[in-house]
């Protein structure tokens, strides 16, 4: 199904996925444990994991109930090392079909190699989207200037 209003907006992709945990210095051990990252900010309740032009957040919550199916898939250049590590940590991998665990928060994370999906936000792919006239202000394209992305 195509929604094609002409009162809506097509989606472009996901700035950023917010999970909540207990303790950011755990968290940020915990993930630095399988990814290597760089950190974007971090607060004492708040961290942000930088994905190239997309990012992670992590908050500090007091409590959090844990979810039975909502999750979200983190894309990883290594899908195997991933596998591996977390595996080696004890995680429990919590699907027979797909590399999907839980952090020590409850946050389900399924871990998606890069090879395997259509993720990439490149000119040619916005413009097959019809999003061709799309731009970024100029601080964005500066920040992704400096990391190499532009």
């Amino acid at each position: 199904m195509t929604n094609t209003k002409a009162d809506t907006t097509p989606v472009v992709g996901i700035n950023h996925v917010a999970l909540e945990v207990g303790d950011i210095e755990e968290a940020l051990a915990f993930y630095g444990s399988f990814l290597d990252f760089e950190l974007r900010g971090k607060s004492e309740t708040m961290a942000f994991i930088d994905m190239g032009d997309q990012f992670l957040a992590l908050t500090k919550v007091d409590e959090q109930p844990r979810d039975a199916h909502r999750h979200f898939g983190l894309v990883v250049a290594d899908k195997a090392l991933v596998e591996r590590r977390v595996k080696e940590m004890g995680v429990d991998i919590v699907s027979d079909r797909f590399l999907d665990f839980r952090d020590p928060w409850g946050n389900r994370i399924e871990i998606v190699g890069y090879e395997n999906i259509q993720f990439s936000k490149t000119d040619s792919v916005l413009s097959g989207m019809k999003l061709g006239h799309l731009e970024k202000i100029d601080s964005a394209k500066q920040e992704l200037a400096e990391k190499g992305l532009a």
